[in-house]
């Protein structure tokens, strides 16, 4: 057994729960990863939902591998933090876990307790919200999403018979985790003001919104169904006691091993990244970067959906980009947050329901290679056969808008849909190909577009930084330096990342825990090292587009935003044919 200090990272993705071990120099000692259930509804495609339960057993199995692959003892770990996605889960008091499926079951105490991101049910609710003139609006971009918490708890509230909504506990799901690790319910700036309406600089919790919302008990009963007015912690902050009795023996872990504040996964994200040195023709930058540097990293979470986060010493109001969050992750500074809704997902999905998918799944398991590699071998062959340079020469008569699940950034429109230009009596391997590649096209030119309305805002972003599975895809990642005509800095690990943005929590859990009580601008400056100390070189991907390939993809990104302009016209049309 090693006398080592260890941490532990725990990342809730949407699909799965990932578990890491983490040196105090950031070596990633093990790694573990559990897959999560997602529940649909076949009637309604709106509907996305989880199991605390599910995820907090996929938790224990994780925490107890990573600990028995790499032989440590609990006792070297010294700190344990947690990120997940922006969810909503919902307990009684007690913190059991209460329905969220519409039905006679809603409200009363099971095992479907989670709205996840995803879901869009609460259109509605977001609609009534985003009518209100409040001071919340002005903190997300001039917009409130259907995905973020406070739409889904209003939902709830309209669905569920009174007396079971007021006994619930509404919990972004960071925060749940940390409740259920420790037993405290202190919840964290990050969750609170990114997805909960809490407003640092207005003194917090904002009285007449939730009143003209029409959840005006929150303010009666002094916010305690969101874990009360008095105490959020910034990111890493010790919580509680550390881990509790029940929790530690749950985990395989030590009772009161300290509990770091938790962030969503995106949040992580950054943390993970955006402090790296990078490598450049194989070299390593030798310069350490000053926090002052991160405003000018764009962290990208690339996943199942996109986040792009970046950090301001000053408040940067951006229409249609969530924020900006004070005291988000670090105290005193300020986050803004893009994003789209649907990537890895996308990717998927133009994927599999082309009728050349089994052919195409066919000829991996030939080859003994996965199906992307089938892809761009195709579209290599397909560039000769047409004498065509590159990719984007080949697609270049085929337009994609890709806001298939609605647009979270920067229109902030939960209704546009995706349009597709260029369809021929096509539906073979090669048409499959074309269409791979256009929504990769389509999700970098997405991506320009956040990066462009941050910095025409007042942002100075220079150079992408990537975490997340769509790190893996380096043509994908190539596009994105050349469409945004910036550098794009690669992780070490693409997946461990986000574990290792976690495991900074516990380590910083433990350091301010063992330090006592700093200052803003000392707490800042101890994540910072930290961050620095632990975050991996990354590979640096220069742009590379020829002059001629340059201007298609300018072309295709004038296009890309005429297809927003054309949405709408069209949309307008059909409703004033409809009166």
């Amino acid at each position: 057994m090693s006398s080592e200090s260890y941490y532990i990272g725990v990342d809730v993705g949407t699909g799965s729960v990932r578990a890491g071990l983490v040196k105090q120099d950031g070596t990633l000692v093990a790694s573990s990863t559990e897959a999560t259930i997602t529940y649909r509804d076949s009637n309604d495609h709106r509907i996305f939902e989880q199991s605390t339960n599910n995820i907090w057993e996929g938790m224990c199995k994780t925490i107890k591998a990573v600990l028995a692959e790499a032989k440590v003892a609990p006792s070297a770990v010294k700190g344990v933090g947690f990120d997940a996605t922006c969810s909503l889960a919902v307990t009684d008091t007690n913190g059991d876990p209460v329905v969220v499926t519409r039905g006679d079951q809603l409200g009363e105490i099971g095992d479907r307790n989670i709205i996840l991101w995803a879901d869009h049910r609460a259109e509605r609710e977001a609609e009534l919200i985003n009518s209100s003139g409040s001071v919340v609006l002005d903190y997300v971009g001039g917009t409130m999403s259907l995905e973020m918490e406070i739409p889904k708890t209003l939902w709830l509230k309209k669905h569920m018979a009174a007396e079971r909504f007021a006994r619930c506990q509404f919990f972004d799901l960071p925060d749940f985790l940390t409740y259920r690790a420790t037993g405290d319910n202190t919840r964290s700036c990050c969750s609170l003001t990114c997805k909960c309406s809490f407003v640092p600089t207005k003194a917090g919790w904002q009285a007449d919104f939730f009143k003209k919302i029409g959840l005006e008990e929150f303010a009666q009963n002094n916010y305690k169904q969101l874990g009360g007015a008095d105490k959020v912690l910034t990111a890493g902050v010790p919580i509680g006691n550390g881990l509790s009795k029940k929790a530690a023996a749950e985990l395989g872990l030590l009772e009161g091993t300290p509990v770091g504040s938790g962030v969503i996964d995106a949040y992580a994200g950054w943390l993970g990244t955006v402090a790296a040195r990078y490598k450049e023709n194989g070299k390593l930058v030798e310069k350490i970067p000053s926090i002052d540097e991160s405003r000018h990293r764009l962290a990208a979470c690339a996943g199942t959906s996109t986040c792009h986060i970046v950090q301001s010493k000053e408040g940067i109001f951006v229409k249609g980009v969530w924020g900006p969050y004070k005291d988000a992750v670090f105290p005193g500074w300020w986050m803004n947050e893009g994003g789209q809704s649907s990537t890895g997902q996308l990717i998927d999905f133009m994927i599999t329901t082309h009728p050349a998918y089994p052919k195409l799944k066919e000829l991996a398991e030939q080859r003994k290679t996965n199906i992307h590699e089938v892809l761009q071998d195709e579209l290599n062959k397909l560039c000769k056969e047409n004498k065509a340079a590159n990719w984007t020469e080949l697609t270049k008569d085929m337009h994609f808008y890709p806001d298939l699940h609605g647009n979270r950034s920067p229109i902030a429109d939960p209704i546009m849909r995706g349009m597709l230009m260029g369809l021929a009596l096509d539906d073979g391997l090669s048409d499959l190909a074309r269409k791979f590649n256009l929504t990769l096209e389509a999700i970098a030119l997405q991506t320009r577009h956040i990066v462009d309305s941050m910095n025409a805002a007042g942002h100075d972003i220079t150079a992408i930084y990537m975490s997340g599975g769509q790190a893996k895809n380096l043509m994908l990642m190539q596009l994105f330096a050349n469409t945004c005509n910036m550098p794009v800095v690669l992780p070490q690990s693409s997946g461990a990342a986000v574990v290792l943005g976690a495991a900074m929590l516990g380590r910083f859990a433990a350091d301010i825990g063992r330090e006592g009580k700093l200052n803003e601008v000392q707490q800042g400056e101890a994540l910072w090292k930290i961050m620095v100390e632990m975050t991996p070189p990354g590979t640096l991907i220069a742009p590379s587009a020829s002059p001629s390939e340059k201007k298609l993809l300018e072309a295709k990104y004038k296009i890309f935003r005429e297809s927003i302009d054309i949405q709408y016209r069209w949309r307008k049309e059909i409703a004033e044919a409809s009166q």
